[in-house]
């Protein structure tokens, strides 16, 4: 490690997220799988609502985690209260819901909106294109933090290696909504209004009768009806779109990336970093979770050479005095693990700027509660 990526670290380490609870009005936790990311996005919000805060903590995965953190049995696609915690709501996107309010603003009226969510093309769509969920979790978040009923809104995204698709996800959508080769396939059926229109829709009516009997099924109709019923809807999706990049983009928004001390982790939090950096967006730092405390001050001194034989001395003598020595023991093993992970943690972040680096040690038991996400909370936000 250098002296400067050294002198960077522990700088980011001196900082942490409470000026982030306290002012901004959405915070987007992303990191991979399975370091706490839920937990984070909970403790966080909790903190800000313990400051006054009216806010609102949204989770895209369909796990149950959130839930589990916050001590509630369930959460549905609307706003569920947190006991214990004043001003704190909680909630669970709907995928399929929010897709289908999509659709019902941007159609020009209902017959044409219900068209289109009765479509076979569009249920497809709605669960398996990639992006969907991501694109709509941001439509979601846009949509509260528009209504102004929140002071601050705190994203649990998925547990995924593209943990960063919702960044991509507005432009992926619009961009498969004007994909030049389906334009090309259905621009005669969208024209048929004119002479030439019609024969092309005619042999294009044609063409998907005998692809059907190919395929075995009305696909390839239910694309064209798809796609013909977007025609004049693809420019409000592309707006919106613009609209969610932009608030995520702006100085209201806060992005803080989650992760675990080991490697593989570590790399994917760097990549994140550096992708919210090349995009622009606003970076709030980073929460190294389940780490390996440093040992007491009194015994910061041993080390793997002299322990050896006192270890040996110690099982020379009573119960107690083994006892000591199984403890020295694991004290030095605790000490190496906790050096070979500030060590991963500075080789992954060597040339990356984290802004804040906040270390939260392994917990004695997991957190399903209240009372568990505010002790995990004291490391991110001071009192």
């Amino acid at each position: 490690m250098s002296r400067q990526t050294g002198a960077v670290l522990e700088g980011a380490r001196r900082r942490d997220f409470t000026q982030v609870v306290a002012e901004r009005g959405v915070i987007v936790c992303t990191g991979p799988g399975g370091v706490g990311k839920t937990t984070a996005a909970a403790a966080l919000a909790i903190a800000a609502a313990r400051r006054g805060r009216r806010t609102l903590v949204l989770t895209i995965d369909p796990a149950r985690r959130l839930a589990q953190s916050l001590g509630l049995r369930e959460l549905g696609d609307e706003p569920h209260p947190v006991a214990g915690v004043d001003g704190l709501d909680a909630m669970m996107l709907d995928m399929k819901r929010t897709f289908d309010a999509v659709i019902d603003r941007h159609a020009p009226d209902p017959r044409r909106a219900e068209r289109i969510k009765t479509n076979r093309f569009y249920t497809q769509l709605s669960d398996s294109l990639a992006g969907t969920q991501e694109y709509m979790a941001m439509e979601k978040l846009y949509e509260l933090h528009a209504s102004g009923g929140y002071d601050c809104l705190v994203v649990d995204t998925p547990p995924t290696r593209s943990a960063l698709d919702f960044l991509d996800a507005p432009k992926r959508l619009t961009d498969f909504l004007e994909g030049r080769f389906l334009k090309l396939f259905l621009s005669p059926g969208m024209s048929a209004g004119r002479a030439i229109g019609r024969v092309a829709a005619l042999s294009s009516g044609l063409f998907l009768k005998v692809a059907s009997r190919v395929t075995g099924a009305d696909l390839l109709e239910d694309l064209g009806e798809f796609f013909a019923s977007f025609e004049d809807m693809y420019e409000g999706f592309k707006y919106r779109a613009q609209a969610v990049y932009r608030l995520l983009g702006s100085h209201t928004c806060a992005f803080v990336v989650v992760t675990s001390p080991e490697t593989p982790a570590l790399r994917e939090a760097r990549y994140f970093l550096q992708r919210l950096a090349q995009d622009g967006m606003p970076t709030a730092g980073l929460v190294v979770n389940r780490t390996t405390p440093a040992l007491p001050a009194a015994l910061s001194g041993l080390d793997g050479k002299s322990v050896p034989a006192a270890v040996s001395r110690l099982n020379e003598g009573g119960p107690e005095q083994r006892a000591a020595g199984a403890l020295l023991r694991l004290a030095v093993d605790r000490a190496s693990v906790h050096r070979r992970e500030r060590q991963a943690i500075a080789a992954a972040l060597h040339g990356v700027d984290p802004k804040a680096l906040v270390e939260v040690p392994l917990m004695a038991t997991d957190i399903h509660d209240v009372a568990g996400l505010e002790e995990l909370g004291a490391y991110l936000v001071r009192a």
